[in-house]
């Protein structure tokens, strides 16, 4: 064998190592110091061991002494192929040991709005994991370049196109701002470190320079803003390590792009079993709440419940699970947030998990306890009307299996909503079950009013009226005018779904390929 080239292909070897160092130890003991992970760490802890194949580790700024290279400089992004749960990925994030992971200033960046990792991810059609942890652009680079660019100079335009194509998650693992917190919120799912992790449009110097708030970067963007306030994150996760898992288990229910079915799992759970907590779980006192995570729980295949948006819009739950080994997206009404009734948060949340259940061929099951609407001038100022009829247009947009369970109560213009109107229109009840337009209670002293006003007792009659019609509204008189599907006993709720749902996969297979909505809306 020639040795001809011994000399250079030790130089490639001798500049990977030095990419290895990151910004060299004192600045990885400062980072460990903060209890936060490297970059390459973090890559080592989220992929199948041995997997990863960095790309591009001898990018970065070289130093010379008479044309002959004395150090390099890593650029702040490290990125490559690997593979999660036997699957492929492209990965990348930024490497906060240099620069703070600040953009890199090449005419084609390695991660980072364009970059090339995101073009791997589109033209390999495989899922793109981002691990977030660094700023965008900054002033400084007018100086070096001479003169002013437009916003957006390496744009968004591929992670856009991806949100139609492939599954995306990023895990913000320190501070994004900038085009990194952009990309962040480019994702079908998101996820932060509860402490470490901060994410904004800006930092708290241009806060403090332009509106005259001096805020900490946790006031300005830590979790209890970011997750719970403003939904800008999906989940929260107490350390790094949790929130990987929490990616993994993400992309465990996706296809690897939207030409394939998502994966089922091999599945130890008995299809026939029925809880018979099931069958006293919802009052019989009808304003009496419960808990519809249990319901859940009792219905999809043990353990498989993966919450998404746990703290925002809590008065719907939202969830992927398994059937029979299947993946599902489970949309609940939580009767112990406003009794289920939906406000402007829980249908921006309903909108997106549809829209991304839909875009990856996910059957949806509704659980429905919904009483309507928020209602009221603060709900009307904040827009529920409008986000709420958004949530019905996007629902009946949907091209998924859609089968409705009306645990108990299935209202107004929400309750359409959970309803597959423009396709099967597939609805269960149980026998707790209450549907119509309105609840009797409130619509009686409309439509009855001058009956009620004329009678001797007036509270009397109303109460009459409300009996009469709630007797005329039970589930079992619209199972036998077939105004509902089926009626069922609430312990045969998993069995039923799942034969339901295996029969549909046969419509999924039809339906591969990008969505008419070119995927999920930010």
């Amino acid at each position: 064998m020639s040795d001809s080239w011994r000399s250079e292909t030790e130089e490639i070897h001798q500049r990977r190592r030095w990419a290895e160092e990151h910004g060299g130890p004192e600045a990885v003991a400062a980072h460990h110091a903060a209890g936060r992970s490297t970059i390459r760490e973090r890559i080592s802890t989220l992929v199948d061991e041995g997997s990863f194949q960095e790309i591009s580790a001898l990018t970065g700024q070289g130093r010379y002494d008479s044309g002959k290279v004395q150090r390099v400089q890593p650029a702040p992004y490290i990125m490559g192929l690997a593979r999660i749960d036997g699957r492929d990925v492209a990965l990348g994030g930024e490497d906060f040991t240099i620069r703070g992971g600040a953009s890199w200033g090449s005419e084609r960046r390695k991660g980072g709005q364009g970059g090339f990792i995101e073009d791997l991810a589109f033209n390999y059609r495989i899922p793109l994991v981002n691990l977030i942890d660094g700023a965008g652009g900054s002033v400084a680079s007018i100086k070096r370049r001479g003169h002013a660019v437009f916003p957006g100079v390496h744009g968004f335009e591929r992670s856009v196109e991806l949100l139609g194509i492939v599954p995306v998650a990023s895990a913000v693992m320190g501070v994004a701002a900038g085009g990194p917190a952009g990309r962040a919120v480019l994702s079908h799912f998101s996820v932060m470190v509860k402490g470490t992790s901060q994410i904004f449009a800006a930092g708290p110097p241009v806060v403090e320079r332009s509106m005259g708030i001096k805020l900490s970067r946790e006031e300005l963007g830590g979790a209890k803003i970011a997750v719970d306030g403003g939904g800008t994150i999906d989940n929260v996760a107490e350390s790094e390590q949790e929130a990987l898992e929490m990616v993994r288990r993400f992309l465990s229910f996706m296809p690897q792009n939207v030409w394939e079915l998502p994966p089922r799992h091999a599945c130890d759970d008995p299809v026939e079993r029925g809880d018979e907590e099931l069958l006293g779980i919802v009052p019989k006192h009808r304003r009496t709440p419960y808990n519809m995570r249990r319901v859940i729980e009792l219905i999809v295949d043990r353990g498989s419940a993966f919450e998404l948006q746990p703290t925002f819009g809590k008065s719907v739950i939202t969830s992927l699970a398994r059937l029979d080994g299947r993946p599902v997206g489970v949309i609940a009404n939580n009767p112990m947030i406003y009794g289920g009734a939906m406000d402007h948060k829980a249908a921006r949340k309903q909108i997106h998990f549809t829209e991304l259940c839909d875009t990856f061929h996910i059957p949806i099951v509704f659980l429905v306890d919904q009483p309507g609407f928020m209602v009221g001038p603060q709900a009307e100022m904040a827009g529920t009307l409008r986000e709420g009829m958004r949530a019905v247009y996007v629902g009946a947009k949907a091209t998924v299996p859609i089968v409705t369970v009306v645990i108990r109560k299935c209202y107004g213009m929400a309750g359409m909503a959970a309803c597959d109107k423009a396709g099967l229109n597939f609805k269960v009840a149980w026998p707790s079950a209450e549907i119509g337009n309105l609840p009797v209670e409130g619509g009686v002293r409309a439509a009855f009013r001058r009956e009620i006003e004329s009678a001797e007792d007036p509270a009397a009659r109303q109460v009459e009226i409300e009996d009469e019609l709630r007797a005329l509204a039970s589930p079992f008189r619209m199972a036998e005018a077939f105004a509902v599907e089926d009626m069922i006993d609430p312990r045969e709720t998993r069995a039923y779904l799942c034969r339901v749902l295996a029969a549909a996969e046969s419509r999924l297979k039809t339906t591969l390929g990008p969505k008419f909505q070119s995927g999920v809306r930010p």
